[in-house]
Parts: C-alpha cells; sequence; structure tokens
C-alpha cells in the first residue's frame, strides 16, 4: 500500500505564487509515475502534470509556463511549483501515484487526500 501525504495548498492573489508537495510511503515495490490532478467545482478532475518512470512531463496546456513539476526519487516526493496563478487555476489539487507494490504486478493508481488552492483576483 502506498499512502500519500499533501502539502502547501491555500489562498493567495493572482500573480501569486504556491508549491504543493506529495510525500510518498508505505510498502511498495516501485513508483513509476508521480504527478497533480485538479477538480474545480462542477468541472471533471483533469491533468495538471506528471512525470512517468522515464522522465518525461507532461503540462496541461493552461498551466504550460507557469508550472513546474519536480520529483525527488529518494525521497518519493513530487514537487509542483505554480508562479503566475490565475483565479482559474482554482480547484482542489490531488497527488497521483502509479506504484507496483510488488515484482511485475499490476500498476496501481494512488491518491492524496486533496489540497485546495483558491486563487482571488
Amino acid at each position: 500500500q502506498v499512502q500519500l501525504v499533501e502539502s502547501g495548498g491555500g489562498l493567495v492573489q493572482a500573480g501569486g505564487s504556491l508549491r504543493l508537495s506529495c510525500a510518498a510511503s508505505g510498502s511498495f515495490f516501485s513508483i513509476n509515475d508521480m504527478g497533480w490532478y485538479r477538480q474545480a467545482p462542477g468541472k471533471e478532475r483533469e491533468l495538471v502534470a506528471n512525470i512517468i518512470s522515464g522522465g518525461t512531463t507532461r503540462y496541461a496546456d493552461s498551466v504550460k509556463g507557469r508550472f513546474t513539476l519536480s520529483r525527488d526519487n529518494a525521497k518519493n516526493t513530487v514537487y509542483l511549483q505554480m508562479n503566475s496563478l490565475k483565479p482559474e487555476d482554482t480547484a482542489v489539487y490531488y497527488c497521483n501515484v502509479v506504484a507496483l507494490t510488488i515484482r511485475a504486478g499490476p500498476k496501481i493508481n494512488y491518491w492524496g487526500q486533496g489540497t485546495q488552492v483558491t486563487v482571488s483576483s
């Protein structure tokens, strides 16, 4: 099992910055993908950014150039640096990890509890 602990959400004015962190712990063989999704009221959950096991990073078009995702494999932690925040970035942000709990086992999705990011205009 994998436990995810998120931190770093909050309230910020438009143009400001926040940094989200998500640390994975527990019993697992390996962590493949790590990243963040978000869900605004009345909308579906969407990918913000993720890093797959080969190192490729994907960003939603709406955050390219403003958000930066980084990963510390030694700490099993992923960070999302969010700059130039806009009111439309307001959402609950969820950490997502894809892990193998046993060697050659299935990839399993794990989700954090979510952290609120609110950007005021």
